[in-house]
């Protein structure tokens, strides 16, 4: 332990050392250096103290591989297009009590406590200059809203033993909605509200609830909500209710009749607005002939997002959860084929309406606590995003903002983890139009590409699963190689550590246009880690409690790129001729 610790001391102040020379280095004497390094031998290198050294700080041991790929990227056309702002977060109605395995994850990050004077939260909000907010969860299905003529009384949220989830109905007092709206204006959210879709039902049989959905108390909801000017972008029925349901369920033919009737209160409320809501549904796990049948029921134009959910990870106390995370076969087999189902049932049945991942955690039950908080998760949920864009998914929400072992902030300092940064670059650089890409990589190198987000080119995400591959990456658009791998001949010492250590300088030095490099890795390389690195530097809020800048390093374009073991980049190629970008 003694000389791990020591190694680690010692590998730091190297890199800074060599970080210091490189950058202060003329181009001439840069190569002069390397006409040194090049007289290096094999057997100095392995002799080399400092070489153990750096192998220690970084993780690479003699097994550790090298392996060339490239990936050919079809910049003629789109094969898909999210929406600009395809982040999305949820803010939940658990109370402190919720608990699963006995644990109670959740404190006060319920929409009804949730502490909107925090400056760290609305700074990690206002990052994104425009997050998707969606409100909504498990008990949203027992919540009334305080506001007309109610005929039940307006309480908070109790335990019971016969209630919905262990939960009795809860209420939103409209002083409540007034600071949400408050808080959502000055931080820029755009807002999407999930409704409660059995107000006026009974339980029937079983886990079944039928009669007729009492609509007044929505009514009134939105009445006052558009008298007070608050700024709705979309409305969703109803959470977990579709095909068997989870807890309970209502049958399609209900819930076909139920859109129609709210679709009329929406354009009725909305009237003299200029700006008309859309409407989302069902907000539960796909069923093909369930959400097909919806179509045809609620008829054309009714229905202006079909919403589905991912809990792709299994339970929140699976000891296999890490494995699963890296395991490339699990993450491509349990989920890939139900984003491009949903996309073909709504090209077939409802080509009118789009798709919106609305809930998704990994794990369920709160998420798997020291995973879904941690780096590890980011594999999962980068790789999430990649793979769901390329069924024309626009919009994907995360369970959740603040709340449980998934949260994006932790709930009582909401200081970010890992999750949110990989979510903030992804808004920041992964623009609308997803490209086509083949490689010849191992399938542990996940490879997804857009084009680049408010300027020209492409920005590339690639994660690598291997724990013990390191990719170097050549890029070609079909025609030509862009971007040239490396050649596994033989290097020297120090050029094999700049190139692991890809944050050593931050200036290209061979007079081509620069390209960016976004490198995200584990604090002290452990995969449970709740600090992400970028480029080496840790990602934490500044002292005055800002969210950090998120800054590349850049190279030549024409220089090899790297990635290594247990590693996620961001490759920002701006001068990649994409037609389909411009």
């Amino acid at each position: 332990m003694f000389l791990i610790k020591f190694l680690s001391f010692l590998c730091n102040h190297l890199l800074v050392l060599i970080s210091k020379f490189e950058f202060c280095s003329s181009s001439s004497s840069i190569n002069r250096l390397r006409d040194v390094r090049h007289k290096q031998t094999k057997k100095e290198m392995s002799n080399n103290v400092c070489f153990l050294v750096f192998l220690s700080c970084l993780g690479v041991t003699s097994a550790t591989n090298l392996e060339q790929t490239t990936i050919v990227i079809d910049g003629t056309r789109q094969i898909a297009e999210i929406d600009d702002n395809f982040v999305c977060a949820t803010l939940d109605w658990w109370p402190p009590e919720k608990c699963n395995y006995d644990q109670c994850p959740w404190g006060y990050a319920s929409l009804i406590n949730l502490n909107l004077s925090s400056p760290l939260l609305a700074k990690a909000i206002q990052a994104f200059k425009a997050l998707r907010i969606r409100i909504g969860g498990s008990l949203q299905d027992q919540v009334i809203y305080d506001v007309g003529d109610l005929k039940t009384p307006c309480s908070g949220f109790k335990k019971t033993g016969d209630g919905l989830f262990g939960f009795s109905e809860g209420c939103l007092h409209m002083e409540r909605w007034d600071e949400l709206n408050r808080f959502f204006h000055a931080t820029g959210a755009i807002v999407t509200f999930g409704l409660n879709a059995l107000y006026g039902r009974e339980k029937l049989s079983g886990n079944a609830w039928g009669g007729e959905w009492d609509h007044t108390n929505t009514q009134d909801f939105m009445n006052y909500t558009v008298s007070k000017g608050y700024a709705i972008d979309s409305w969703e029925f109803g959470n977990e209710l579709s095909g068997s349901g989870i807890g309970t369920s209502v049958s399609v033919e209900l819930y076909g009749n139920d859109l129609i009737v709210l679709k009329d209160v929406i354009k009725n409320v909305y009237k003299s607005s200029r700006t008309k809501p859309l409407l989302l549904a069902p907000g539960g796990f796909y069923e093909e002939k369930w959400y097909s049948e919806l179509f045809r029921l609620s008829g054309p134009g009714v229905l202006d997002v079909m919403t589905h959910h991912i809990y792709n990870l299994g339970p929140g106390n699976d000891p296999k959860l890490g494995s699963r995370i890296l395991d490339p076969n699990y993450l491509s087999e349990t989920v890939s084929g139900t984003f491009k189902n949903v996309d073909r049932t709504i090209q077939e049945h409802g080509p009118w309406a789009s798709a919106w991942v609305g809930e998704a955690g990994g794990a369920f039950n709160s998420g798997g606590r020291q995973v879904s908080d941690t780096f590890i998760n980011s594999f999962w949920y980068l790789d999430q995003f990649g793979m769901s864009s390329m069924h024309n998914t626009k919009v994907y929400c995360r369970q959740a903002l603040v709340g449980g072992f998934y949260g994006l902030l932790e709930k009582e300092t909401f200081v970010p983890n890992p999750d949110y940064y990989s979510a903030l670059l992804w808004h920041r650089l992964m623009g609308k139009g997803v490209l086509g890409v083949q490689t010849n990589a191992s399938e542990y190198l996940r490879t997804y590409v857009h084009c680049s987000k408010g300027r020209a080119g492409i920005t590339i995400l690639l994660i690598n699963l291997s724990q013990q591959t390191t990719f170097t990456v050549a890029v070609s658009n079909g025609v030509k190689v862009v971007l040239q791998a490396e050649s596994t001949k033989r290097r020297s010492f120090l050029e094999t550590i700049k190139n692991k250590v890809s944050w050593v300088g931050n200036k290209a030095s061979d007079g081509y246009l620069n390209r960016e490099e976004y490198h995200l890795s584990p604090k002290d390389g452990d995969l449970r880690s709740k600090v992400m690195l970028l480029n080496g530097n840790p990602l934490e809020p500044t002292i005055a409690g800002d969210i950090p800048k998120l800054e590349p390093v850049r190279h030549g374009v024409k220089s090899p790129v790297y990635i290594n073991p247990l590693s996620i980049s961001f490759i920002v190629l701006p001068t990649f001729d994409a037609p389909a970008c411009s």
